[in-house]
């Protein structure tokens, strides 16, 4: 399930970083690894996406200087500091939807019941996890352990600013 209001993003490959904790936040966010700025930006017109880039010859495009189209040009290099510019720019919730899609192909995750993932994670993890979501398209199982953990305490840190 989408929400409506939620912004959706398009990512150049020069902020590829940026995907990844999108994702995590539960924002539908593409990765542009592309070289064709025209294919990148008709994508984002046609599925109302932001793009997020580093790239200063896009916001030089009239789709954008006429404001037909958003983008926002990332100024640092470091991950953590772009992530903050795009949660202040745009006033994202942390909390919106974490983990609620899939890291490695955007795909909303689908809740599964322990039985249903039996064979499908490790012993250990089967042994001491209660709550499982799959990925519908790569099938990927993803539960709350200690890497869980740590990225919510990095989205908690986001929070802060």
């Amino acid at each position: 399930m989408r929400l409506i209001n939620a912004p959706k993003f398009i990512v150049d490959n020069n902020v590829g970083k940026l995907v990844k904790w999108l994702r995590i936040m539960g924002y539908d966010t593409l990765f542009f690894n592309g070289s064709n700025d025209s294919r990148m930006i008709a994508t984002a017109l046609a599925e109302d996406r932001v793009i997020l880039t580093r790239d200063t010859q896009i916001m030089k495009r009239r789709v954008v200087a006429s404001g037909q189209l958003k983008v926002i040009l990332i100024q640092s290099d470091e991950p953590e500091l772009q992530m903050q510019q795009v949660i202040d720019t745009l006033n994202l919730d942390c909390q919106f939807r974490p983990f609620a899609i899939c890291l490695e192909c955007n795909q909303p995750l689908l809740e599964r019941s322990k039985q249903q993932v039996k064979d499908l994670v490790p012993p250990y993890v089967f042994q001491t996890q209660s709550q499982y979501m799959e990925c519908p398209a790569c099938h990927r199982i993803y539960w709350r352990g200690t890497h869980w953990q740590a990225m919510t305490r990095k989205l908690e840190q986001y929070m802060k600013g």
